[in-house]
Formats: C-alpha cells, structure tokens, sequence
C-alpha cells in the first residue's frame, strides 16, 4: 500500500475558501497542497513572517496561484481574530477551516508549571474554539461549510509524557460534539480528524528510528507507516459535499493503533 496514489477529485470543493492553521510543515503544508490541488482557494498561518514562503515558493515554481499566507502565533486570540478578518476582507467568507496548528512536546508531568498548562492548552485546543467563532458567521451568510478539528490519537492510548497535549486534545471531542450540535442549524459540519503516528520531518527528527517504526507496526492493524497524505485524503473527505450527512464526528486515520488501548 502506498500514499502516493492521486488525490480523488471533489468537485464540490473547487473555488471554496479554505483556512488552515499551522499550514507551514508537516500535516499542515500536506493539507495546503492538498486543497490547492482540488481548486480550492487556500489559506494558511504559521507563526514565522517567513514561514510559509518556501510553500509559496513551491506553488508558483510548478505555474500555481500561490496561496494566501500570515504570520501569527495562534494563542494570541487579538491576532489571530485580526489575521481572519483580513483575510475574509480580502478574500470573502472562509468556507473550509480546517483547524490543524499545535505542538506534542514532551514534558514529564512533574515538570508542568501552570504557565506550561496554559500554554499547552492555548496551543493545542482553545485557537480551535475561537477561529470557529470568528468564521462562522459568514460561513453561514454563504450557505454553510465545514470545519475539520485535527485531534491526536495519543488521549485515547494514554501516552505517557504528554498530559497537557493529551487532556487538550481529548477536548477537541468536546469541542467538536458541542459546536456541531451548535451550529448544525446554520449548515455548518463540524468533525474532528484524528491520526494516528504518522512520519512528518520533525517526527523523523525527533523521535524516529528503526526501533520506533517496528513499535508503531506492531501495535498497529495494518502494518504501514502512515503519511501527511493518508491524513490530508480523510480531510478532503470530511470537507467535501460527499461528507454531507456526518457532522459531530471522530474519523481515526490510525492504521488501528487505538485497537491497542482496547485489547491491552
């Protein structure tokens, strides 16, 4: 099996506006590639003023319109609110907000202050809450849309070293359930896309080698090493009209890891 196969093609996401937090690496920048390339309008955040520009770079060396970029540090909910309401008077309603931005650093639970735990939370789950209510209201002017919550598989198998990014993204559930029961009466879908271990740059930097690979196999159902595209192909999905009935939703895109938790 392999990711490398096309895209499918949604019709129903050509000339949509779609937004994407932390869209500068890994998932994030697979995400951009991947909505750019079904002719959607793409926008994306990353926290350096240069961050984004090598991904810019790549779309108009292959001939591409490039996609529309900002620098900000989403906990700074001022700036990010201002960073969405350019973009909405540039562009027009966001249409798809795929809330992606967040970082898994390890920390032993001995070594969290209450600093720290605010800052996980802020970074991992509550931008989430305020960039729904910042596009919401046009999204809804426009006919509806579709947001998609990047969770974590790791709350589900309680992974050790990691409290404060798992209790924040064990509330993306929450978030997810709560909000589309909120805004279901606007048209506007709300799920939340969960991976599982997949290989980005700063995962193979970090944390990967053969040990690491053969652990993940092991406990996972199919025995492949996932990729940003597996996780990008579920949120063209869950963007998509296809998608049209689900909302409130919790799609693992997990080769089966969290059958683990189940069995063990």
């Amino acid at each position: 099996m392999t990711s490398e196969r096309p895209y499918t093609r949604y019709a129903s996401l050509a000339d949509k506006l779609v937004f994407i937090s932390g869209g500068s690496s890994g998932i994030g920048a697979e995400l951009v590639r991947a909505f750019a390339g079904q002719g959607a309008r793409v926008a994306f955040c990353g926290t350096r003023p240069d961050g984004g520009q090598a991904l810019v770079d790549e779309f108009v060396s292959v001939g591409h319109p490039p996609p529309w970029y900002a620098a900000c540090d989403v906990r700074d909910v001022a700036a990010y609110r201002a960073v969405l309401a350019r973009l909405v008077a540039e562009l027009g309603p966001v249409q798809v907000l795929v809330n992606n931005a967040g970082r898994d650093d390890r920390h032993r639970m001995e070594d969290v202050t209450p600093e720290f735990w605010d800052d996980r939370l802020a970074l991992n789950l509550k931008h989430y809450f305020f960039a729904i209510q910042a596009v919401a209201p046009g999204m809804a002017q426009a006919g509806g849309g579709s947001v998609v919550n990047m969770g974590s598989v790791s709350w589900m198998r309680g992974r050790p070293n990691l409290v404060g990014y798992t209790t924040a993204k064990a509330g993306i559930l929450g978030l997810t359930r709560t909000l589309a029961r909120e805004l279901g009466p606007r048209n506007i879908r709300v799920n939340a896309l969960v991976p599982g271990a997949i290989v980005t740059e700063r995962q193979t930097a970090l944390h990967r080698d053969a040990a690491a690979d053969q652990a993940f196999l092991d406990a996972q159902c199919l025995k492949i090493r996932l990729d940003s595209r597996h996780v990008a192909r579920a949120a063209l999905f869950l963007a998509s009209d296809d998608a049209d009935g689900m909302t409130g939703q919790h799609v693992l895109v997990d080769a089966g890891i969290a059958q683990q938790s189940i069995i063990s």
